[in-house]
C-alpha cells in the first residue's frame, strides 16, 4: 500500500472528545481517493459508487499527523474499487481501515462510462489533452 497523503490534525478536525472526528477522516480519504480514481480511469467525473464497512481501530489527537494509504484491487467495465488504510505517524497505531471503496466514471450526461483499463499506471497520462487544456 503506498501512503502519499499526509494530514496535520488541527483544532477544528477534532470532535467534543478532542480526538479526530470521523467525517473530516472520511471527507480526508474521499478527497484523495477520488484524485487517484481520475488518475486510474482518465475521467474529471468520478462518483463514489461504494463505500464498505469502516473500521476504526484507534483515533488521532490535535498536532498528530496522519497518512492516507490507497490501492487499486480492481477494475470493473466502468469502475475502480480500491482499498484504504490509515496510519498515525506519531504513534505508529493503524486508525482505520476500509476493505472496499467504489468509483464509477461518468460521461458528460452522468452515466457510467467503459474506461478500457485493467492495470495501475504509475504515469498521470490517462487523461486526454483536450481534458487538460493543453495545446
Amino acid at each position: 500500500m503506498n501512503f502519499h497523503t499526509r494530514k496535520w490534525v488541527r483544532p477544528e478536525d477534532l470532535n467534543a472528545n478532542g480526538t479526530l472526528f470521523g467525517g473530516s477522516l472520511l471527507r480526508w480519504i474521499d478527497d484523495e481517493a477520488v484524485v487517484y480514481a481520475m488518475i486510474q480511469l482518465g475521467n474529471k467525473r468520478i462518483v463514489t459508487k461504494f463505500i464498505s464497512e469502516i473500521n476504526f481501530l484507534a483515533s488521532a489527537t490535535q498536532g498528530d499527523i496522519i497518512e492516507i494509504g490507497l490501492v487499486a484491487v480492481k477494475f470493473g467495465r466502468t469502475s475502480l474499487t480500491m482499498r484504504c488504510k490509515v496510519r498515525n505517524i506519531i504513534t505508529g497505531e493503524i486508525i482505520l481501515s476500509i476493505d472496499k471503496i467504489v468509483f464509477v466514471g461518468l460521461d458528460e450526461d452522468g452515466n457510467p462510462v467503459e474506461h478500457g483499463y485493467d492495470a495501475v499506471t504509475y504515469e498521470r497520462d490517462r487523461f486526454p489533452d483536450h481534458m487538460l487544456g493543453r495545446r
